[in-house]
């Protein structure tokens, strides 16, 4: 197993298993299938809606035998109704209690935008939060409690461009660890990536395969498809595996660790052994120079009178 090694030496598993689409009902025999094959990492979250599910699963597999609680990787997300600091703790605190866990092993910014409390996706301008009164600065104050408290071992971001990660370096005690975010051949955020490696941020790459099992709402018309992209094809011929093992190694060959999703056990099977598929530099040049695609506009965040724009949001 592949691990991306943290300042204090932990090891995350490279290749996590992505819980966004599991249904409540689906969760739990999912998840106790996918620690049977093998996934220690797994990247969950409270707007997913299956925490209690999955954390059962984990216990479940624990009692059993299968796996011990050191062995798994946890990490959840702060979500953007809870980004005032007074909230923040207590947020980390309900997603354990859901969870049936004693910690979580990351924990994230999920949103660089902030919502009320209690408002999942905003439908009008009251819906939000202007930046004074939820500060970046306080939230990450409050997310350096939750580590302070031992409720994490790990703190970082996701969505975060640039300017936000830098607003959170100027102002922390405890600085980002990590910054989740799209990534893939079509984004492979160059700019963002360099940054985040020049200060010491590691990286996670959610939608390795392009999200082709996202919700239709979130689709667009005539958006590419990255597992039917001919350098795709022509990689998987060459290294003799599939077209998303293609893609998780390539992620992986840049020392950015991958969330896969699937639940058919032979798909689940399949990308975690994208481990020994060994992608060399000539693939990562027919690949880094593919047309740019963002299959997360984001749009949500910023319409219904928001007060956020997506260059709040991504590197352009």
């Amino acid at each position: 197993m592949k691990f991306l090694k943290y300042s204090n030496g932990d090891e995350m598993p490279m290749i996590g298993f992505g819980t966004y689409y599991l249904s409540f009902d689906d969760a739990y025999d999912v998840i106790r299938k996918a620690i049977r094959i093998g996934y220690r990492h797994f990247d969950c979250a409270p707007i997913f809606d299956n925490q209690e599910a999955i954390g059962k699963a984990i216990k479940d597999a624990i009692k059993a035998g299968e796996v011990t609680r050191k062995d798994l990787w946890i990490t959840s997300k702060l979500w953007n109704d809870r980004h005032r600091y007074n909230d923040v703790e207590p947020a980390c605190e309900k997603i354990l209690d859901k969870m049936n866990l004693d910690y979580l092993d990351l924990f994230l910014i999920n949103w660089p935008v902030s919502f009320e409390k209690k408002v999942k996706f905003p439908e009008r301008s009251e819906d939000y939060l202007e930046e004074m009164d939820a500060p970046m600065e306080d939230t990450w104050t409050g997310m350096e409690d939750c580590q302070d408290a031992k409720l994490t071992r790990h703190i970082g971001l996701s969505n975060f461009n640039i300017a936000r990660v830098q607003q959170v370096l100027n102002d922390c005690m405890m600085p980002p660890e990590i910054n989740q975010c799209e990534w893939h051949p079509y984004l492979p955020q160059q700019s963002l990536y360099d940054y985040c490696r020049l200060n010491k941020i590691l990286m996670t790459a959610f939608a390795p395969l392009g999200s082709p099992g996202r919700e239709a709402k979130y689709t667009h018309p005539n958006e590419p498809f990255l597992l039917t992209e001919p350098a795709i094809t022509e990689i998987a011929k060459k290294h003799g595996c599939t077209e998303a093992q293609a893609l998780i190694a390539f992620a992986l060959k840049r020392k950015t660790a991958a969330i896969v999703k699937a639940s058919n056990e032979e798909h689940m099977k399949e990308n975690l052994g994208a481990e020994e598929v060994n992608i060399d530099r000539e693939d990562l040049r027919s690949l880094i120079v593919l047309s740019k695609y963002r299959y997360f506009k984001g749009d949500e965040f910023t319409s219904n009178g928001s007060p956020y724009k997506l260059t709040d949001l991504w590197e352009y």
